[in-house]
């Protein structure tokens, strides 16, 4: 039986060969990778079904069809992401030719999180190929059947000397980090995050962290009743609520709260139904732990709409809390789920001090009819990414980089951000031998002339760096 050990060094060893680096290759494996999506696109949507209960709709935008896009948008531009890099030079570097050259890390572990698990995992894969690496893929054990059969087809499609799949659990996991890779990729919770960033600390290797947090929404006076609550509610209950990005509550004044609750109620009985759970286009939670943890956080505050659960289904019906305190259990992480609170604040500026005070969400969102108040929301917090009157929508744009800040995460990725983050870029100078009488002035024995030449010779000029602010 082969071991972790005796795979590692297969990878480790196709990569030093150099097998994984020629442009040839990265392209042959990213087209078998969008061959792999679209000739199983009905046996991929099926495990998601099973796992999850995904629907067609949310499997292909989000999963499928995303992660497909993704690596022909990749595909379209490797040629010139991967070409040097040619930086600005001094009098000094003048004859000389200064670039960046993109170089792969080499052998890469990406652990993918299940509330996406097609996407989690190929997505920064499509990144990892781009650059050139080697790559071992744990995919989560909690979506169970959708990754066997990402174990059974990866090795189908790509190269099995520099691709290899692990499946399993923490117990597989933590073995895994206890081997020498050259970076690692995490998606997940942060509590993992640490292990993980503590894990890679013994090798000091790099990591990329994508964690989740809590997402804020402030809902203003300005508001627009209709699209914010369908939009809203699209954002909270996409996947069972079980999104990264998704809004994670609510913070609106009272009489906010009056005219969003019943305008929320409405879109979801148009969205699923009076009873959701009947509907096709709803899903379920992901595990059993999962969802007992969102039965004790259903507990805070009040009701007004939804609540109802199964347990024997993992159903958790799409839920709006209002009158939620700050110490509910409700509000201590992330909920991950199908459920919305609803804290009521006074004004924009008592939203701005209750989300600064927390830490960097991986997404802020703000509804308003006024920019005023957007620029000023956009302007005096901080978080991974931002969307005004919307939510999800800044992840989907792959000329955007994604990725958290703090406790939400380290790093980014999507489209050339993810060849980015794969590439160690290495900083050349290609010198001539030649003209050393040019280079004396740099020997000693030092004097005041050689020194007013050199200064003279490096020196950054100032320019005109006024600008309008937009």
């Amino acid at each position: 039986m082969t071991t972790f050990t005796d795979s590692l060094l297969r990878l480790r060893s196709s990569f030093l060969s150099g097998r994984s680096q020629p442009m040839d290759f990265r392209v042959n494996q990213l087209n078998a990778l969008i061959r792999l999506l679209e000739e199983n696109e009905v046996a991929l949507l099926r495990v998601l079904y099973k796992d999850l209960h995904k629907c067609k709709f949310e499997a292909m935008i989000a999963e499928v069809d995303f992660v497909k896009n993704e690596a022909i948008y990749t595909l379209n531009n490797i040629r010139s992401w991967m070409e040097p890099e040619i930086v600005e030079k001094t009098f000094v570097t003048r004859m000389d030719q200064c670039f960046i050259q993109k170089e792969p890390f080499g052998l890469v572990l990406i652990i993918a999180a299940w509330s996406h698990p097609i996407q989690l995992l190929l997505m920064p894969l499509i990144g990892a190929i781009a650059a050139g690496n080697c790559v071992v893929l744990k995919p989560s054990e909690v979506t169970v059947q959708t990754a066997a059969l990402l174990n059974k087809l990866i090795p189908k499609y790509l190269d099995k000397e520099c691709f290899a799949v692990f499946t399993g659990g923490p117990i597989e996991t933590r073995k895994l980090l206890q081997f020498k890779f050259d970076f690692i990729f995490y998606t997940g919770n942060n509590m993992v995050g640490k292990l993980i960033m503590k894990a890679a600390a013994e090798h000091l290797t790099p990591v990329t962290l994508e964690m989740g947090g809590k997402n804020p929404c402030y809902v203003d006076q300005s508001f627009s009743p209709e699209s914010t609550a369908q939009r809203l509610a699209w954002g909270c209950f996409f996947n069972a609520g079980q999104c990264c990005t998704s809004p994670d509550y609510v913070l609106c004044s009272r009489e906010v709260q009056e005219q969003l609750v019943p305008a929320i109620g409405q879109c979801l009985e148009r969205f699923y139904g009076k009873d959701p759970r009947e509907s096709p286009d709803y899903g379920r939670i992901g595990s059993d732990e999962h969802f007992e943890e969102l039965q004790q956080m259903v507990n805070s505050g009040r009701v007004v709409i939804g609540g109802q659960s199964d347990k024997q289904d993992r159903y958790i019906a799409p839920t709006v809390l209002v009158d939620v305190q700050e110490s509910d259990p409700v509000m201590q992480k992330e909920i991950f789920g199908p459920i919305l609170p609803i804290l009521n604040i006074n004004s924009m500026e008592e939203a701005i001090a209750f989300i600064n005070k927390r830490p960097k969400p991986l997404a802020i969102y703000v509804y308003a009819t006024n920019s005023k108040v957007v620029n000023e929301m956009l302007q005096k917090t901080s978080s991974g990414g931002f969307c005004s009157n919307d939510n999800l929508m800044q992840m989907i744009l792959n000329t955007l980089p994604f990725g958290g800040v703090g406790y939400s995460g380290i790093g980014a990725y999507h489209g050339k951000f993810s060849f980015d983050t794969f590439s160690h870029k290495r900083a050349c100078v290609l010198k001539s031998g030649g003209m050393e009488k040019l280079h004396s002035s740099r020997y000693p024995p030092y004097n005041e002339q050689k020194l007013s030449w050199l200064l003279w010779a490096t020196q950054v000029r100032k320019r005109d760096c006024s600008c309008r602010l937009l």
